[in-house]
């Protein structure tokens, strides 16, 4: 009884926050068709009384999207597409149907664009990492705010004498130095292949950084690499505005289901810079043993290693169809209400004492910002929690949510305040591998990783008004109680 009526109580009050939610951001009223979708595609969300907050680790799937994609595999027999016979030539029809959806969804004529499926974004800038022409005098050129799978394209580069370098990113707002990306564009020595890798947006801080510096970086000889990764699954990215040598894109982050496939978008122009370092399975017209050579395929072919998952693939159309039916400015729209009002009420949670209990890492408004949200939490001294014991305490009560560094460092780096010469004098320990555990020592008295929530295709404001109400658990306790 008691617990129903603490139910009951919980449920005005949120019925409270959220008319006032309403009052400030009106334009929530127009997503409402979410909440609807919400109850008949995600109603297990709802039943197991989860607070989904890792739409930047993953989107959530509809339970149409399996049941189509059953469907579709129980009525019809598919199989290796690697031949001409009846069941490969059924799958290999579902595979360019879905192909041409892709570039549709994101507006890039097929013309200009060819769409590769590689296992998951990783793989799609794995592909232009170890196939684009590095030379001596050439430059790999990228922010501080990249994903590791942009960073370790560093080691093609390195590894081929081109020059990297990194622009820094500045605080509070985490956002890229504008004036050295603008000088570090203007170096480039005439003759040579340059590359250029920025995200659209931030898998640390949400920033989004503009996509005008695709055309700027273009006209200055470069070509662009954009991490579209986090940024497509609550953004419209129109190919036919924005023109990026390549784009890697991860179909889970947008939809859910299927994991395990990937895409990279090349301009054709682009793709035949490539050149790729070895040969596979399906990427050949011919090859020989006895001859020693080997001839690729000069289309999407020769990108695409081995054998497709070509099962789950036919879910990926679906999964595009869905997001379509919802609509991407309905999505855009509702993440930035519900991250707009996140951002105002965590911030004025404090300690008696004034100060603040969670400090965000990041921009605290919706300008050029998306819906994923990084902080830390604090007491009222100033001492930091240990971030994997707000997410032990925040899975207690059905949180999901995550911490750490989101493979990207140079974002944490930053934001956490980690000088270069303390992590150059961390990595020139004796030690054969650094681990975790090392750099936390190392770093006494800095936080080594940070909380990351984020809102996505069908958040609704319960699921942001209970993280607050769980940070607000934090007024005025202290480290250690």
């Amino acid at each position: 009884m008691q617990a129903e009526r603490d139910k009951l109580r919980d449920d005005g009050t949120l019925a409270a926050a959220g008319a006032d939610f309403l009052r400030a951001y009106p334009g929530f009223e127009d997503t409402r068709l979410i909440d609807e979708l919400r109850a008949a595609e995600y109603s297990r969300v709802d039943e197991h009384r989860h607070v989904y907050l890792d739409y930047t680790g993953g989107s959530l799937y509809a339970d149409s999207q399996l049941t189509k994609h059953t469907d579709l595999l129980c009525e019809g027999v598919f199989g290796n597409p690697h031949s001409s016979n009846p069941t490969s030539m059924a799958v290999t029809l579902l595979i360019d149907r879905t192909r041409e959806r892709v570039l549709e969804f994101l507006h890039a004529s097929p013309d200009e664009y060819a769409a590769i499926f590689t296992p998951n974004a990783t793989g799609a800038l794995k592909l232009v990492g170890e196939s684009y022409p590095f030379r001596p005098g050439g430059r790999f050129l990228l922010t501080f705010d990249n994903h590791n799978s942009v960073n370790g394209i560093r080691e093609f580069a390195r590894a081929r004498s081109a020059d990297v370098t990194y622009v820094p990113i500045v605080l509070p707002d985490t956002r890229v130095d504008e004036s050295a990306l603008t000088k570090e564009l203007g170096r480039v020595r005439p003759g040579t292949d340059n590359l250029f890798a920025y995200p659209a947006q931030s898998n640390f801080s949400g920033v989004q950084h503009p996509l005008e510096w695709i055309g700027l970086a273009h006209d200055e000889g470069w070509d662009v690499l954009l991490d579209a990764a986090a940024f497509v699954p609550t953004n419209r990215l129109d190919l036919s505005r924005w023109k990026p040598d390549y784009v890697a894109i991860s179909f889970y982050k947008m939809f859910g289901y299927p994991t395990g496939v990937g895409c990279l978008l090349a301009r054709r122009s682009a793709l035949t810079k490539l050149e790729r370092p070895w040969f596979a399975g399906g990427t050949i017209t011919v090859a020989s043993v006895q001859g020693d050579r080997h001839y690729l395929h000069d289309n999407e072919a020769a990108f695409e290693d081995g054998t497709l998952n070509y099962l789950s693939l036919p879910a990926v159309e679906i999964g595009l169809d869905h997001m379509a039916e919802v609509g991407a400015d309905t999505i855009h729209e509702r993440v930035r209400c519900l991250t707009g009002w996140l951002l105002s009420n965590l911030t004025a949670v404090r300690h008696r004492n004034g100060e603040p209990v969670v400090r965000i890492y990041g921009p605290l408004d919706t300008k050029s910002r998306g819906g994923t949200v990084t902080m830390n939490f604090y007491d009222p001294e100033g001492r930091f929690f240990d971030h994997l014991l707000i997410e032990g305490e925040a899975a207690a009560v059905g949180i999901s949510l995550r911490t750490g560094c989101f493979c990207n460092p140079g974002g944490g780096e930053i934001a956490l305040g980690f000088s270069r010469p303390e992590l150059v004098a961390c990595f020139s320990r004796p030690d054969e591998r650094l681990t975790l555990d090392d750099l936390r020592l190392c770093i006494d008295g800095k936080s080594s990783g940070a909380v990351r929530v984020s809102v996505g295709l069908v958040s609704n404001f319960a699921d942001v008004y209970r993280f607050v109400e769980f940070v607000r658990g934090f007024v005025d306790r202290r480290v250690g109680s």
